[in-house]
């Protein structure tokens, strides 16, 4: 099984860090996020990385390499200019093509959560991880007559679940790509309207985007209590 990472990106939330590096060299205890997600996937099993790289190459494949270092085969499909997330899948097409399903994760998040449990029970359709909405607010707990009885600091929001952009995909995706646009916007909706977009929930597992300067600080020490430290 081969694993796909977007991490093409310009990051321009991340600026000005981004300025001189791309979003997957953001380091988070001293190690680049791609780095963490390289080894994320080899403790699940997965072997062999495809990176999408394009914004500032360089860093990533001089850092990366061959995969050697950290046990794993990676290769590479290179945007000569931005695809969004879906045409970097789609120009990746030609280095899964012997793949009957792969698994593709976005280039700036961090996670424990088991990547195999999607393909388990899919019907053979597309599938993807979901966790919970996280509030981004503190939240005040009232009693009677409006009295405050406690403060809980961003809770999990029950029943409520977001995309942790880890997907497992067969070849029939690339049907649904387009040459150049987000596969959010594009394949994701044509798949859930004919039903062929099943989910698995990871309720309990760490998870984190890094979208902006507070987000690493946060991964930071969150990531001390996962399984990934």
């Amino acid at each position: 099984m081969k694993a796909v990472i977007l991490a093409g990106g310009f990051g321009k939330r991340l600026r000005p860090l981004t300025d001189q590096r791309p979003k997957p060299m953001i380091e988070v205890l001293n190690i680049p996020i791609i780095e963490w997600q390289v080894k994320w996937l080899k403790k699940f099993g997965i072997s062999e990385v495809i990176v999408c790289v394009g914004y500032m190459k360089e860093q990533i494949i001089d850092h990366i390499g061959s995969g050697n270092r950290l046990g794993v085969k990676v290769g590479y499909a290179v945007e000569e200019e931005p695809l969004g997330t879906g045409g970097a899948l789609k120009n990746a097409e030609s280095l899964l093509a012997k793949q009957d399903s792969f698994f593709m994760i976005n280039g700036d998040i961090l996670t424990e959560l088991d990547p195999n449990k999607l393909q388990i029970n899919n019907g053979g359709h597309q599938s993807l991880a979901l966790v919970p909405l996280r509030s981004p607010y503190g939240v005040v707990e009232l009693g009677a007559d409006s009295k405050v009885i406690g403060f809980v600091e961003k809770p999990k929001i029950p029943d409520k679940w977001i995309n942790a952009g880890v997907y497992h995909f067969t070849q029939d995706v690339f049907e649904y790509l387009p040459e150049n646009g987000n596969i959010e916007m594009t394949a994701l909706p044509a798949l859930a309207k004919e039903g062929k977009l099943n989910a698995t929930r990871f309720e309990d597992v760490f998870w984190r985007s890094i979208d902006s300067h507070k987000d690493i600080d946060e991964a930071s020490k969150e990531i001390q209590g996962s399984s990934l430290s």
